[in-house]
């Protein structure tokens, strides 16, 4: 049996740094700011996380700081143990960033359900930040 999977790739600019942009994707008090819903996170390597009030839970893969954040992210109604690769690239760009944003391994037929939920709870906020 064949399991499909479809990446989704984005790329955004922001106005922050690379800085700001890396802190407010790693401090529960800054992601929840942005975000409007609680976050828990640990930031170090292999440190879990729970977004969006426990919706979005995993681990850190590799941070290297204000350049790029790998995750381990699963959607808590995914079967137990299934977790997808989230990879975000940071480029400084002038005074801003451009953001690399890459996810892969989720379940069949949710891409665009991904895809539409980094732009409503991510992008669509880029004025303050992520």
């Amino acid at each position: 049996m064949s399991i499909a999977f479809h990446d989704i790739h984005q790329e955004i600019d922001f106005e922050a740094s690379p800085q700001r942009l890396y802190e407010a994707l790693l401090d529960s008090r800054q992601f929840s700011g942005f975000s409007g819903r609680a976050a828990e996170i640990n930031r170090d390597t292999n440190g879990a996380f729970s977004l969006f009030g426990g919706h979005i839970v995993g681990k850190n893969l590799e941070v290297i700081t204000n350049r790029r954040i790998v995750q381990a992210w699963r959607v808590v109604t995914w079967p137990e143990g299934e977790y997808s690769v989230v990879r975000f690239d940071l480029r400084a760009q002038g005074s801003g960033t451009h953001l690399v944003l890459d996810q892969a391994g989720f379940p069949e037929g949710m891409h665009d359900h991904l895809a539409a939920g980094w732009e409503a709870n991510y992008w669509s906020l880029r004025e303050d930040g992520p």
